[in-house]
């Protein structure tokens, strides 16, 4: 694949990367929407295959369905979803790939959320839409909540 069809995040977390998973999968609503969006948690089955969906909710009544499905779960260490399939298989039209990984870096924990795009079209139009600022402000957001006491 080529670098070109993907965008990424990163952060340094001042907290151990066990702190951090467990607010990255157990307090997932806290920090998965950009304020003032909110996520809500409709269904999750954290496994390979398993479904994850839940629905965004913007501050004007908007409320914009996210479902796909896990193609790795590696516990403690990296999630992985997809919006090319949902429910029970069923093709969908594909957006990305999403990665959202951890990492022991130094005292505290590396923070990694990647798409990858099937085209340059599709990659081009996620920056638009506000990749940077958008994925950058939830992992801000998560980051606040594992580096508080």
């Amino acid at each position: 694949m080529s670098d070109t069809r993907e965008l990424s995040i990163s952060r340094y977390i001042d907290a151990p990367p066990e702190k951090v998973w467990d607010v990255m999968v157990n307090r997932q609503e806290e920090w998965w929407c950009p304020t003032p969006w909110r996520a809500e948690i409709d269904y999750v089955e954290r496994r390979p295959g398993g479904r994850c969906e839940m629905t965004f909710h913007g501050p004007d009544g908007e409320k914009m369905p996210q479902n796909g499905i896990y193609l790795a779960y590696d516990e403690g260490r990296r999630f992985i979803t997809t919006d090319a399939v949902v429910g029970d298989f069923e093709p969908e039209g594909p957006f990305m790939i999403g990665i959202w990984e951890i990492a022991l870096e130094g005292d505290g924990t590396r923070y990694t959320a990647r798409a990858r795009h099937w085209t340059d079209e599709a990659r081009k139009q996620h920056e638009e839409m506000g990749f940077e600022p958008g994925w950058g402000a939830c992992a801000d957001q998560l980051k606040a909540l594992c580096e508080a006491g």
